[in-house]
Formats: structure tokens, sequence, C-alpha cells
């Protein structure tokens, strides 16, 4: 664990990661980042968990008319 100090920046208050957290998230200058709720506090990610839900109906989509898809890609 690594603890972060809170920082103003401007009018905002900013959070500086160190290079190992980016590194650990594939993550770096003007990406986004998600911070997400759980059950045990929040969750730092670069991941949008509103687009890994889209994507998963997509895939059930997809298996499910394979066939279908594959047709109208000819």
């Amino acid at each position: 664990m690594v603890a972060l100090k809170l920082r103003k920046v401007g009018n905002s208050v900013g959070l500086v990661l160190p290079a190992e957290a980016l590194a650990r998230m594939r993550a770096g200058l003007g990406d986004t980042v998600h911070l997400t709720e759980t059950v045990g506090g929040v969750r730092l990610s670069p991941y949008d968990p509103e687009f890994e839900a889209q994507m998963e109906a997509a895939r059930k989509v997809m298996r499910k008319r394979r066939n279908v898809l594959r047709e109208l890609a000819k």
C-alpha cells in the first residue's frame, strides 16, 4: 500500500500517482482513469466499467447471432 497526499491544483484538489502505479495500470499522461465505488471502498482503473458492460452485452449478441453476423459480413 502506498500513501498518497492530496494537493491543491488551482481551485481543485489533485492526486499525484507514483510512476509504478501508473505502470501497473498501464496509464500515462493524458489518459482517463475511472474512480468507482466498491463494497471495500473505491477503485481507480483506466477501464470504464460502463463501457465494459456494453461490450459484454455486445459479446452475448455476437455469440448468439454468430451465423447471422457471418452472413452479413459477406
